[in-house]
């Protein structure tokens, strides 16, 4: 099938206040286009070089997002154009993201990436650490950025209900942070679920969702 109507399968299934990041990691301008012609918007990349080469190649009304860890050295590289960062697990990171932002004239947004796997290769912060985080002073200091929800990735199984608990876990995490009344705290955004998982990504609250080979197909490492 092509990238158009795998797009179009994924739309038809999924609510309207569920937004579908297309995943273009390793994949081509060419077929990164074909998604564009097809009416999609927004794309995930996980490399920063690479995101700013195609930002580069591509129409100017694409929202990029940076779904992978993110290096705080490399942050000033995407800081004139990244939409979303969804990657954002500790402080000194977000300052980085404030500081680049600030050089912009821009308000970047931000999801803080809640730890809800056991695995070890899975970054994050502990649900508590987060809380603390959105409640402290320095956070208030940072004019330049937004946070507006959490991203969480759960354990690569197949152990549904494992998954299920985990993608629980994020969604009540956003529950007990959401009251919180901080002015750069605006929480929208429940980012989890991929194309193995999104479906039940979005049983359990999910509001974005980061699809990759689902519309693309597998991806060539090099």
């Amino acid at each position: 099938m092509s990238i158009k109507e795998n797009l179009q399968n994924i739309l038809s299934t999924i609510p309207e206040h569920v937004t579908l990041v297309a995943v273009s990691k390793t994949k081509p301008v060419s077929d990164i286009m074909e998604a564009y012609n097809a009416g999609q918007r927004i794309f995930g990349e996980n490399k920063i070089q690479e995101m700013v080469e195609k930002f580069e190649a591509l129409p100017k009304d694409i929202e990029w997002h940076m779904i992978g860890h993110v290096q705080t050295n490399k942050v000033k590289y995407m800081a004139p154009f990244v939409s979303l960062i969804h990657g954002v697990d500790n402080f000194k990171l977000l300052k980085e993201i404030n500081k680049q932002a600030k050089k912009h004239n821009r308000i970047i947004d931000c999801l803080l990436q809640i730890k809800i796997a056991e695995e070890d290769s899975k970054f994050g912060m502990a649900p508590g650490d987060a809380k603390t985080l959105l409640q402290s002073k320095a956070l208030s200091e940072l004019k330049h950025i937004r946070i507006t929800g959490l991203m969480g990735m759960a354990t690569f199984t197949d152990d549904e209900n494992k998954i299920k608990t985990e993608f629980n876990l994020l969604k009540q995490t956003f529950d007990s942070l959401k009251p919180l009344e901080i002015f750069n705290f605006n929480p929208k955004i429940i980012s989890m679920g991929m194309s193995g998982d999104y479906t039940l990504a979005i049983a359990c609250g999910s509001t974005m969702i980061r699809v990759g080979s689902s519309i693309f197909g597998s991806r060539n490492y090099n």
